[in-house]
């Protein structure tokens, strides 16, 4: 709490509103639209989709993103990716980076239609997993005209190799067995089993990385249970479908964004520095690696003293007119 966390910051310059809408799978994608109270009835502004970090929900980091960028003039909209959250989806919890992907460019589907957005003028940001997801939407979605990620997971390569190559090739191979045999039991009706994520509790002899989580997911400072049959499970994807992110790739050929432009903000401390590190070698220009000194990856999520609203509302504001 010393760096200012206030993951449940609300503002009264902004109105918000639940709306929902389909994604090209016919899948109602739920989300929070933020629209600033001084934007008058006949302005268009610029607008961001945001999203959560990975097995988060809206509630988790995008809404406070949402409420700051709509304090500074965009219209915002938060969503739950699919299978997590509000949005739909079965079996919950299911890992799908495709949809995932999806539910970024349905966000900009939807911020076209809104009275208020000019629909040109459009950009997006993904925290955590996101911030990978939202890349892959926007290589194949030019309406997407500036994205920034921050925190950023490449949950294909921590999936693969882990942090820092910790996954030898081994125990990838006993992860893809376990899944494969995961999926027998479950369509013969056995029960779902959930995997990975946040722990529920830890003790001094926990990783430092667990703490970091758990001081987040499992505290009041950011805990959120969801309206969903699976809400106290957030965080834990499905053990049969986790393995999908073997198969998922969201740097490659992420110079053919370019000449649109990507910012990449990590934490100084943070253990998911590399992947805003590698992100950046591979895209085109123009493209920025924004260090925060001092703070690490889940200090992002939340501490509204040190995320630097004012660099991403420069960012989209020179970039979204």
């Amino acid at each position: 709490m010393s760096i200012g966390s206030d993951n449940f910051y609300t503002s009264e310059r902004v109105n918000r509103e639940a709306v929902s809408f389909p994604n090209q799978y016919q899948m109602k994608v739920a989300g929070n639209l933020f629209i600033p109270k001084d934007l008058q009835p006949e302005q268009k502004a610029a607008a961001l989709v945001i999203g959560h970090p990975m097995g988060a929900v809206k509630e988790q980091a995008a809404n406070l993103y949402a409420t700051k960028m709509a304090e500074a003039g965009f219209v915002t909209l938060s969503l739950d990716l699919s299978f997590w959250g509000e949005s739909e989806g079965r079996t919950r919890n299911m890992v799908s980076p495709d949809i995932y992907a999806e539910d970024f460019s349905a966000a900009v589907d939807f911020l076209r239609t809104c009275a208020q957005v000019d629909g040109e003028r459009i950009g997006g940001i993904g925290i955590c997993g996101s911030g990978g997801f939202i890349l892959s939407a926007a290589k194949i979605d030019s309406r997407l005209k500036a994205v920034a990620t921050v925190s950023m997971y490449d949950m294909g390569e921590a999936t693969r190799r882990g942090l820092g190559g910790s996954i030898s090739n081994e125990m990838r191979k006993q992860m893809v067995e376990e899944a494969s045999l995961q999926r027998d039991v479950e369509f013969r009706g056995g029960e779902t089993r959930l995997t990975g994520g946040c722990p529920h509790e830890v003790d001094e002899n926990s990783h430092p990385i667990a703490k970091e989580f758990y001081d987040f997911y499992r505290t009041p400072r950011g805990e959120y249970t969801p309206s969903t049959t699976t809400a106290a499970c957030t965080t834990h994807p499905t053990l049969s479908s986790n393995v999908k992110f073997l198969n998922f790739y969201p740097f490659n050929d992420l110079a053919s964004i370019a000449p649109r432009p990507l910012l990449f903000i990590a934490g100084e401390n943070a253990h998911s520095y590399e992947f805003s590190e590698q992100a950046y070698k591979q895209a085109g220009q123009p493209k920025e690696l924004l260090t925060v000194p001092g703070v690490g990856h889940v200090d992002l999520y939340d501490g509204v003293n040190v995320i630097p609203w004012e660099r991403l509302t420069a960012f989209f504001s020179a970039n979204l007119g």
